[in-house]
């Protein structure tokens, strides 16, 4: 199983796996992108600017995301803003809990079962991966 053909087809189906398991809590896969950026982002950097900036898309498709979590209850703006037009965001209190059952929490569980040098390796390959396909 180590033919180009037949990595690339493991990593296809990985990714399919995961790609579903992110359609959970009625949240699409970008919404639970955007609730991990602005659980993670510094404060300066939690505006649908920066998290367009972060993922490399369009400001327009973000802003819609951003909107659709800020609906929901699960993003709202911050208290304290900074002169100028973006907007600083944070989650809510639904958005933390809501975040306790991220869908990725169950890679993360498998990444950590494995010996520290296979997550070396395996960050190694995938970080050369994603440069060659960008």
């Amino acid at each position: 199983m180590t033919t180009p053909a037949a990595l690339a087809d493991l990593l296809e189906r990985t990714a399919r796996k995961l790609h579903a398991r992110g359609h959970a809590a009625g949240l699409f896969p970008a919404q639970w992108a955007a609730l991990r950026y602005f659980s993670s982002a510094p404060d300066a950097l939690r505006t649908a600017s920066e998290l367009a900036r972060f993922q490399g898309l369009a400001n327009g498709p973000v802003s819609r995301t951003v909107r659709t979590l800020v609906q929901k209850g699960l993003l709202t703006k911050a208290a304290e803003q900074p002169k100028g037009r973006a907007e600083l965001l944070q989650l809510t209190e639904a958005g933390k809990v809501l975040l306790k059952g991220d869908p990725t929490l169950e890679l993360e569980a498998v990444l950590g079962d494995l010996p520290e040098a296979d997550r070396k390796s395996l960050a190694r390959v995938v970080e050369l991966i994603a440069a060659r396909l960008a």
